[in-house]
């Protein structure tokens, strides 16, 4: 199916030869058709030979009802022009056509109808000369009366030839369908129609609201047909499920769920036609026509043909989208567009505006997914296909795309600032990843672990921190040095008796200091300000196996000489590391022996009855001082 739009003429005249075309009635209002006025939207469709079906939109004509015409027009392709040859070309003429060009329409067929009453010459001469100055170009035309059916046969066969010549759709795009009308149904609920220009529908989808929200497709028809499936380009009624679905006005956009973004500020560039105005020019305060939609936004001009938009509700856009910018209290021409960027960067400092401006200057329209890479450095794949844009090369980290330049750049600041961290501090040389990705002002922790493993400067990370693949491990000062060695030595002769905060600090060794004591091998952490010496759990482990089983904390506490701070945290390390084992809520048993077999040194070293044990050999008790 083709679908295309008639517009150009006022009153009865156009509807009436889409009744003599179509054989059926697009005014669907008793009132339009009293008054031999097109109010709203009319629709009609039949077939033609080699081309198929054509549906028509039938748009009003009066100035006054430009919002409605739009709606029409927006998501259609193609148009059929009509003039009538006794009035020849009127200020609505003028006004669609302008409507037209700014909207880039490119395909059509002049009719210079009611030929039955004047000769058609004089019109349709003005008329081809005014249209090839647009968008349009030189379209055919043709005189016709749908009266005496004269020139109807050579209208069809122009208009196939038109719908041949139209662009094929494509039907595996992203749904964006445009309501232009909704109404309830008895016993089937809410049913909207619209102009489904690619993509395709099919019962029992679900389509997205722009807040996200989700309806049910319960039902479809085209050209009053029930489908399971209709694909673009067709006019379709869709029947919702939903409570949503009641809501429902003109211009909504029911949309494939996660594939576009509903944006409130956009770039855009003028389109270059010859009334296009200059964007310094423009009102502060216009309405964005957009598919069926009318919104009001705010402009603020960037360059002499670009602009950014404030929209007062948010709208489904992508990059290339056609619109138009419309001034309804003034008769002046109308700015169409085409969306540049529907994500754009704010605008904080000073020139930032003509900055941006230069930046748009080397913008298309047309989606380029290297070309937005290189602009962004970085974005999420799903919403870089969501501007409309189709992703030049794979992620590099979870649904993360990156520019190859920029990763590169990213990659060589992230050793450097390994580097520096390391030289900086001695005694922490790794370069916590939470650290790296604040100074690189990454989006996420996950790309800095992805930078780590990119090719460059070899790069590791180890308890959540990043380190040089050869740097040495950490440096202590000599006063440090010292106080690390006097603690090991008072560790030796009481090797659980952790030393109470104000001893370390005497030593002047602070949280950092022990942390590094740690990191080189000098000194165990049991828990947060309490060290030993390497060993001293597997030291206890031994000490405890000798005790008479289950034990309780102070049984262990006797047992290695030491405090109740320290033995808590100490008996929870062995529980970790599985060489005891909770009896009950009060007592210990030292991790049984696994399974039988001939006794050996371990075994008796152990206490274990001729068995083997996981617990390390029991050595004699030290003397205690």
């Amino acid at each position: 199916m083709r679908v295309i739009a008639t517009a150009g003429h006022v009153d009865h005249g156009k509807s009436a030869l889409v009744r003599a075309l179509t054989g059926m009635e697009p005014d669907r209002w008793a009132e339009e058709r009293r008054r031999g006025l097109t109010l709203d939207l009319g629709f009609a469709w039949t077939g033609l030979p080699g081309a198929g079906q054509l549906a028509f939109v039938d748009v009003p004509g009066h100035e006054r009802l430009v919002g409605n015409m739009l709606a029409g027009v927006g998501p259609v392709p193609a148009v059929l022009f009509v003039v009538a040859a006794d009035q020849g070309w009127q200020p609505q003429s003028e006004e669609h056509l302008a409507v037209l060009d700014a909207l880039g329409v490119r395909h059509g067929v002049l009719a210079v109808s009611r030929a039955d009453l004047a000769d058609p010459e004089p019109a349709r001469r003005e008329a081809v000369d005014r249209i090839a100055a647009t968008s349009l170009g030189t379209l055919p035309a043709v005189p016709v009366s749908s009266v005496t059916g004269t020139g109807l046969d050579r209208l069809r066969a122009a208009l196939a030839d038109l719908a041949a010549a139209l662009p094929p759709p494509d039907r595996e795009a992203d749904v964006r369908l445009w309501v232009d009308r909704s109404f309830a149904v008895r016993g089937r609920g809410t049913v909207v129609t619209g102009t489904l220009g690619a993509g395709t529908l099919r019962t029992g989808d679900r389509l997205a609201l722009t807040d996200g929200r989700t309806l049910r497709v319960r039902g479809l028809q085209t050209l009053r047909q029930d489908r399971p499936e209709v694909a673009a380009v067709a006019r379709v009624a869709v029947n919702l499920h939903g409570r949503e679905a009641a809501g429902l006005r003109r211009g909504d956009p029911l949309l494939t769920p996660g594939r576009w973004p509903a944006t409130t500020v956009a770039d855009v560039r003028l389109r270059a036609a010859a009334a296009a105005p200059d964007a310094r020019d423009l009102p502060r305060a216009l309405t964005l026509h957009a598919g069926a939609a009318a919104v009001p936004v705010t402009v603020r001009p960037l360059g002499p043909d670009t602009v950014r938009l404030t929209l007062a509700r948010p709208l489904p856009l992508r990059a290339g989208d056609t619109a138009l910018l419309r001034d309804p209290g003034r008769h002046r021409p109308p700015a169409g567009l085409t969306v540049l960027d529907v994500r754009p960067p704010e605008l904080r400092r000073r020139g930032a505006a003509a900055a941006r401006a230069a930046e748009l200057a080397g913008m298309t329209g047309t989606p380029d997914g290297a070309a937005e890479l290189r602009r962004r450095g970085l974005v999420r794949r799903a919403e870089l296909i969501a501007m409309g844009v189709r992703p030049a090369a794979g992620p590099v980290a979870g649904d993360w795309l990156a520019d190859p330049g920029h990763w590169a750049e990213l990659r060589r600041l992230l050793a450097g600032a390994v580097r520096r961290h390391a030289a900086e501090h001695p005694m922490e040389p790794g370069l916590p990843l939470e650290a790296a990705r604040k100074l690189l002002r990454l989006p996420d922790r996950a790309l800095v672990a992805a930078l780590a493993a990119a090719p460059g400067p070899a790069l590791h990370h180890r308890g959540g921190r990043l380190y040089a693949a050869h740097a040495p491990g950490p440096e202590l000062p000599p006063p440090v040095r010292r106080a690390v060695a006097e603690l090991r030595r008072q560790l030796a002769l009481a090797p659980f008796r952790a030393p109470e905060a104000d001893r370390l600090a005497g030593l002047g060794l602070d949280r950092a200091a022990l942390a590094a004591a740690v990191r080189r091998g000098e000194l165990l952490r049991i828990a947060d300000g309490i060290v030993l010496l390497p060993g001293a759990d597997a030291a206890a482990a031994r000490e405890l196996a000798g005790l008479e089983q289950p034990f309780t904390v102070s049984e262990a506490r006797r047992a290695l000489d030491t405090t109740r701070r320290v033995a808590v945290p100490l008996l929870e390390l062995l529980d970790r590391r599985g060489w005891t084992v909770r009896a009950d809520d009060a007592r210990r048993v030292c991790r049984p022996p696994r399974e039988p077999g001939p006794a050996g040194p371990a075994g008796a070293a152990a206490g274990g009855g001729g068995q083997e044990s996981n617990l390390p050999a029991r050595e004699p008790r030290a003397p205690r001082f």
